[in-house]
């Protein structure tokens, strides 16, 4: 949902020769695993790279360019790592065959992040669903082949939470599924994280064998940056900061730290108790109202207070808006609806403590300051 807000409000292996088995790993991380990151040039690609990188291991990571390997290297470098040869990186498509057995090779877990997500909403929403169900399937199925111990899939709220009767469910988990053919209709995005996730399992049902399988349901993706590449929904935080929203429609979502969800997305990968779970990765205390975000901002850093909203918009305006602005749309059925959400099973199952909400608004606006974002 936060992505359809922002439109409104507003591998061919590339080093062939690298080798990772005679690393010295840390004290700490002592397992020479290598690790495959799907869709490295994200921000949770990047910060689950950094991560992975902290704790020892060798790591492969796709792109769709290979113009794209300087940008992640220094933003890998700006984040304080030096990779060196511990940084492989392979071109591959989500459409395509071509490089994911070259990148898969010798990986004993594969994290799947890269999902495609539209500057705008298309036309035709098979250009979103296609890819993203099919590039799954195709990650699963060539991870399998490649004898992959497990696959930890990023999927998203947006296959839980949406599409059922406002309401209807007083605490959304793991075992809600988005709900496409009902009366509620949902954006298109949405439905292609439901169709991925949803195609997952049912592969890992019939054709899976050995393979495991863990999915992580993230909410809103906020947090520090690491440069110019960031989560679209840290455009809400960068937008109200440079003064663009005059005013917050009324609705609220959950939202979680970057870097909590790569530790969430390490966490799924060495639990044995992950294999064939989902786990929603969300802040406590929440879900958070676009007003609570700024108010939150006005408080702990007052240097932005002149340019942050002061007021809600009445649902009647965005409804107005909405009319000429195709964008609005997509908030229209959130408007005033309160999701809350249910992150127990991290916590008690893997051990995962998120940081506070206020705690990652405060760090996502710092770190636009600091990169000249904002």
């Amino acid at each position: 949902m936060t992505g359809i807000l922002l439109v409104a409000i507003s591998a061919q292996r590339h080093v062939g020769e690298i080798k990772c088995d005679d690393l010295q790993m840390t004290e700490r991380e002592q397992s020479p695993e290598r690790i495959l990151v799907t869709g490295g040039s994200g921000f949770v690609a990047s910060h689950l790279i950094v991560q992975l990188l902290n704790a020892g291991y060798c790591v492969h990571t796709t792109i769709r360019k290979s113009s794209r390997e300087q940008q992640v290297r220094e933003t890998i470098r700006h984040a304080g790592i030096d990779a060196g040869t511990r940084l492989i990186f392979f071109v591959t498509d989500l459409t395509k065959d071509d490089g994911w057995r070259e990148a898969l090779t010798g990986c004993k877990y594969v994290h799947h992040v890269a999902s495609p997500f539209p500057a705008t909403i298309p036309k035709d929403e098979n250009e979103l669903i296609r890819p993203a169900r099919d590039g799954t399937i195709r990650v699963l199925r060539l991870a399998r082949e490649a004898n992959v111990k497990r696959v930890i899939m990023t999927s998203s709220f947006a296959a839980i939470g949406y599409g059922h009767e406002h309401g209807q469910i007083p605490l959304f988990t793991e075992s809600h599924w988005s709900v496409l053919d009902g009366r509620m209709s949902i954006p298109a995005y949405h439905k292609s994280k439901t169709l991925a996730e949803q195609s997952a399992w049912e592969f890992m049902r019939k054709e899976g064998g050995e393979l495991e399988l863990a999915v992580i349901n993230p909410t809103g993706v906020f947090g520090p940056v690491m440069g110019a590449d960031f989560s679209s929904s840290i455009e809400i935080i960068k937008n109200m900061v440079n003064g663009n929203v005059p005013g917050c429609p009324r609705i609220s979502f959950g939202i979680v730290d970057v870097r909590d969800l790569a530790d969430l997305h390490i966490r799924a990968m060495r639990s044995p108790a992950a294999q064939g779970q989902r786990f929603i990765g969300t802040c406590d205390n929440g879900p958070v109202a676009m007003m609570d975000i700024a108010k939150t901002l006005r408080a702990k850093r007052p240097q932005h207070a002149i340019r942050l909203p002061t007021k809600e918009l009445p649902n009647w305006i965005v409804h107005a808006v909405a009319l000429f602005r195709p964008g609005f749309r997509g908030i229209l059925p959130e408007l005033g609806v309160v999701k809350r959400i249910d992150n127990t099973k991290a916590k008690d199952l893997l051990g995962w403590q998120p940081r506070s909400i206020e705690e990652c608004i405060v760090d996502t606006a710092d770190s636009l300051v600091e990169y000249g974002i904002v």
